[in-house]
């Protein structure tokens, strides 16, 4: 089966909940399975697709054939043996990256067209060194971001149910349901556990909201851009075009608590701001490259300031890499979460799917930012109180001089406005003279 770049995604392993993976929108199944594999092909067949594309040759020091003949030497009776023994099978990679989901979760997983999904709104990850469930950012206006969420708190219970040695599919199962129903999360935050008591509902993401700002610098572009979905570039462009004909003097582009999605988009976006330059590079098992470049069709060249923090994650760290590895914005915030794997997701026989890291990402300057992050030129800290008073009970004042980092990241365009401003200046008097 070809991987189009329409099916890469990244930090799969974040899942917006009830839909199993915010970055798996615009991946497409077979629809109805051609015929139903029987439980030993279906456990082969995951064991053949993860011996042609995983990332690593040596499969994390795992002797991957053998792996084969000791799951094929097994009876199955059922599917859900099947299902049981690739789970287990995968685990040997030690990598929560790449894992296999059931028919329901794997339809579960591809959010319609419209954008709309069922849950409770959050984007979690495994963490790969302690296993703990880690949220890596609510989606805005969501009952988990009105609750009370935080990037990187780690999920310790759900219902009353130890989330130890739990993997993100067994959670995601756990914590969706019909929209009005309840569940109740148990959170770790600085050593200290919160019980959350959230009612799912059925959300309608956009993922890119803005505004003309007048402001002490001049007219500034706001531009929020909540996650790299299907129509995420689509709604850039139209973002920018719609400024750019108010005449803004620059651009503040929010990318805080951006879990990320789907690679392509993260390009598509790049390219907007990017006239020349690598986007980011991703590097295969065999070490080839294949590096995505800017293609001289910027909608604009005006100044421009990113605001990230610790739920930018994914598709986040690339776009905010490549701005700021080829000097196009400076970088306002927090250092970013890490995330710097590639997956491919696919549709398997009988209508379960499977995600297999299948490369990692380099920033065009060379830099693997997998369990780092990208370091902001400008750091601005916000205590888990300022965030929660500003990102919950104080909204109205996100992308205002209230918001303490984007009151930074204004200073900062104010002085990239008006460095651009003064060599044009210069240049007209002499040419009075």
């Amino acid at each position: 089966m070809v991987i189009t770049k329409s099916r890469l995604v990244l930090g799969a392993t974040a899942v917006t909940l009830s839909t199993i993976a915010v970055t798996s929108l615009g991946i497409h199944s077979r629809g109805q399975a051609l015929f139903k594999a029987s439980p030993k092909e279906l456990v082969d067949e995951v064991w053949q697709i993860v011996q042609r594309q995983y990332v690593d040759g040596t499969f994390n020091q795992v002797d991957w054939v053998a792996v084969r003949k000791e799951y094929l030497n097994k009876s199955y009776s059922s599917q859900e043996d099947a299902y049981k023994a690739i789970r287990e099978m995968l685990k040997r990679l030690d990598d929560p990256y790449t894992r296999f989901m059931n028919p329901e979760e794997f339809k579960n997983m591809q959010v319609d067209t419209s954008g709309e999904l069922t849950g409770i709104g959050i984007t979690i990850s495994q963490d790969e060194k302690t296993k703990q469930l880690v949220v890596i950012a609510p989606i805005e206006d969501t009952p988990a971001f009105k609750a009370g969420i935080l990037s990187k708190d780690v999920i310790v219970k759900i219902d009353g149910k130890s989330t130890k040695g739990m993997d993100t599919n067994e959670a995601v199962s756990l914590i969706r349901g019909e929209p009005g129903s309840q569940v109740v999360l148990t959170i770790q935050r600085n050593g200290q556990q919160k019980v959350f008591n959230i009612k799912r509902a059925r959300i309608e993401i956009h993922p890119v909201r803005f505004s003309q700002q007048q402001t002490p610098v001049g007219k500034v572009g706001y531009i929020r851009l909540n996650q790299f979905s299907a129509n995420a570039a689509k709604e850039m462009q139209q973002a920018i075009r719609n400024l750019e004909k108010q005449q803004v003097d620059g651009y503040v582009m929010d990318l805080r608590g951006n879990p990320g999605g789907l690679l392509y988009a993260s390009v598509e976006i790049a390219r907007m701001w990017l006239d020349k330059g690598t986007i980011v590079s991703t590097i295969d098992r065999q070490g080839e490259q294949e590096r995505e470049v800017a293609r001289g069709r910027a909608l604009t060249n005006k100044p421009l300031v990113v605001l990230v923090d610790k739920g930018s994650a994914s598709a986040s760290e690339i776009l905010s890499g490549a701005l700021q590895d080829n000097k196009r914005a400076v970088l306002v915030g927090t250092q970013t979460f890490g995330k710097g794997l590639v997956q491919s997701v696919r549709p398997l026989e009988d209508g379960s799917g499977l995600a297999v890291t299948i490369a990692k990402y380099h920033t065009p300057s060379g830099k693997d930012i997998n369990k780092h992050g990208i370091d902001p030129d400008i750091k601005v800290e916000l205590t888990d109180a300022q965030r929660q008073e500003l990102w919950l009970r104080e909204r109205d004042k996100i992308g205002t001089l209230a918001d303490l980092q984007y009151a930074k990241a204004l200073e900062i365009l104010g002085k990239e406005i008006a460095a651009k401003r003064t060599p044009t200046a210069e240049r007209s008097q002499t040419n009075q003279l």
